[in-house]
Formats: structure tokens, C-alpha cells, sequence
């Protein structure tokens, strides 16, 4: 099986000058590393423990869907706003230089669905602490949130200090 870490790219002074970006599409190309994402997380997160997979735009969609299949469970994007066709609830979260905001329809989490949140990044953890906020107030119950990368120097934990967390590759610099 691939080491994972090693099937990830990284383009140093991406976006910008002192970035080093973790490309994840070369992990995708590689099917035994896209397969064992999927695995390991399906794994973590027991068969028949998951109602629903939340995924956040829009690399959570990609292995999000997956793991749904994987665990017999329903998928649930969470999007940018105006993406979303039907009524939705949004929460607008802070950034390091200003806010972002994400939705949800209303009617995409039941209430006391168990639910995993997945994404393929863990940075600073804003984005998924607003997205799991979004799950909380339709009454969905977090299992736990996983992640293909951290980024364990950002220190994103601390947000989601209250769930379970599972990340298969970690980068404690840049």
C-alpha cells in the first residue's frame, strides 16, 4: 500500500509567497491511495454508525461521497452561498483577513442523525467549526470529523476539540 504522504504534492509559494500547498490530486490519480483514504476513514467511523456524510466545499465532496458508499450512509454537501437550490440556513465564520461564509439546505439533516463531517483539509479549523455548527442547529448528532491532511501546526484541533477527530496525514510544519 502507498505511504500517503508520499502521493501528496507539494507547490511551495501557493497561493501566495511562504505557502507550501498540499496538492491532493495527485493522491486522487493514484487509485490504491484514493482507496485506502476511503478505507481508513471508513474504517474509523463503523458501518451502520453513520446516517449521513457532511462534506465541505468542495474537496470534502470528493472523498465525502465515497465514504457515504463505503458506509451505507446518505452524502450532504455544504456550499458556498447561492450554490444550494432549495431554502438553506448559513453560518458566516471568521478568516484570518476577513469571513467566509457556508450553507446547508434546511431540510438535509434530521434531527438526531448521526452524522460525519469530512473534509480533505484541517488548517485552522474555521471551516469546519462553522459547518458542524450548520449540522447542530438542524439537531444532527457529530460522530466525528475527518480529514485526509492536518496541518497540526495551525493548530485547527482546538475548534473541534469536542469531536472526534481523524486525520491520516499530518504536516507539523510548513
Amino acid at each position: 500500500m502507498p505511504d500517503l504522504k508520499q502521493t501528496i504534492r507539494t507547490i511551495p509559494d501557493f497561493p501566495k509567497p511562504g505557502i507550501m500547498f498540499r496538492d491532493i490530486t495527485t493522491l486522487l490519480q493514484d487509485p490504491d491511495a484514493l482507496c485506502m483514504v476511503v478505507d481508513k476513514i471508513a474504517e474509523h467511523f463503523d458501518e451502520g454508525s453513520v446516517d449521513v456524510v457532511v462534506g465541505a466545499e468542495a474537496r470534502g465532496f470528493i472523498f465525502g461521497s465515497a465514504i457515504a458508499c463505503k458506509l451505507g450512509a446518505g452524502f450532504v454537501p455544504v456550499r458556498k452561498p447561492g450554490k444550494l437550490p432549495a431554502e438553506t440556513i448559513s453560518v458566516t465564520y471568521e478568516l484570518e483577513y476577513g469571513t467566509d461564509t457556508v450553507e446547508i439546505h434546511k431540510d438535509a439533516i434530521k434531527p438526531g442523525q448521526r452524522v460525519l463531517m469530512m473534509d480533505d483539509l484541517l488548517a485552522t479549523g474555521g471551516t469546519m467549526a462553522a459547518c458542524c455548527e450548520l449540522v447542530e442547529k438542524l439537531g444532527g448528532e457529530i460522530i466525528g470529523c475527518a480529514f485526509v491532511i492536518e496541518l497540526s501546526f495551525l493548530n485547527g484541533r482546538a475548534k473541534l476539540a469536542k469531536y472526534d477527530i481523524l486525520s491520516l496525514v499530518d504536516y507539523d510544519s510548513e
